[in-house]
C-alpha cells in the first residue's frame, strides 16, 4: 500500500535515508532527518524554507547563528543543558521533551550539565513558514487534518504508530518519520499505535491556513 501513500503525496523515512555529519568544530553531529528543498538540491544548507534534524551536543560551546531562521529545541535524551540567549538569565533544560523556541540570530551559548544530550530542531524560515512541535505519547488514535499549505511531519521517539488514510495503511516504527505534504483539498489520517511521537506542523505563510 506505499504506493497509493505515495501518490497522496506521503513519504515514510529510515534511518537510512537520514544524512548524518560531524561538526566543523568537533563538538557533536547532526543527523538530519529531512530539509526542504533537500540540502543536496537547494544549492547549499543556507537556502532551506525548513529543516527538522537531531543534533547529539558533546562539549560545552555556542549554538551556530541563522539569521532570519526561528528554532524549536527539544530535549531528547541525556541529563540536559543550561542555554546562555543573549543577557537573558541562563535557561535550565533537564527535563526530557523540555522545548524552548528562540530566534536563529540570537546568541546562544551551552553548557552540558551532566554529559552529552540528543535534541531535536526544528527550524523554519521566518515570514515563509510557521512551525508548531509537540511531543508527546501515542495512546489510542489521533487525528491529523490535512490541507493546503499544510505539511506534517511526524518522528517516532518510541513505540510504533500507523498512519490510516483512505482506505490504506503505513506503520512506523523506532526512529523512522512520516512526511505528509499539502493537500489540494481538506482531508484527515488517523495515526494509532503506542509510544512517544514528535508531531510538527508546517504552515506556508502565504496559504492563509492557521496555526495550531
Amino acid at each position: 500500500m506505499v504506493d497509493a501513500f505515495a501518490e497522496a503525496g506521503v513519504r515514510r523515512l529510515h534511518a537510512a535515508d537520514y544524512r548524518r555529519t560531524r561538526w566543523k568544530n568537533d563538538g557533536g553531529w547532526t543527523t538530519e532527518l529531512a530539509c526542504d528543498p533537500p540540502a543536496d538540491t537547494d544549492g547549499g544548507l543556507g537556502a532551506f524554507r525548513w529543516r527538522i534534524s537531531i543534533a547529539e551536543i558533546e562539549c560545552d560551546g555556542p549554538f551556530s547563528t541563522f539569521p532570519g531562521i526561528d528554532r524549536d529545541l527539544v530535549l531528547l535524551a541525556g541529563n540536559g543543558m543550561e542555554l546562555d540567549i543573549d543577557e537573558a538569565s541562563p535557561l535550565r533544560m533537564d527535563r526530557r521533551l523540555q522545548a524552548v523556541r528562540f530566534a536563529g540570530e540570537q546568541a546562544v551559548q551551552c553548557r552540558l550539565l551532566a554529559g552529552p544530550t540528543r535534541d531535536l530542531n526544528v527550524m523554519v524560515r521566518r515570514g515563509e513558514v510557521s512551525a508548531e512541535v509537540a511531543a508527546r505519547p501515542l495512546t489510542g488514535s489521533m487525528l491529523l487534518f490535512r490541507e493546503p499549505g499544510v505539511c506534517w511531519f511526524v518522528h517516532v521517539l518510541a513505540g510504533h504508530a500507523t498512519l490510516q488514510m483512505d482506505g490504506t495503511s503505513i506503520e512506523a516504527t523506532l526512529n523512522d518519520s512520516l512526511i505528509l505534504e499539502p493537500t489540494a483539498a481538506h482531508a484527515r489520517g488517523v495515526l494509532t499505535g503506542a509510544g512517544e511521537l514528535v508531531l510538527v506542523k508546517l504552515i506556508d505563510n502565504a496559504s492563509g491556513s492557521k496555526p495550531l
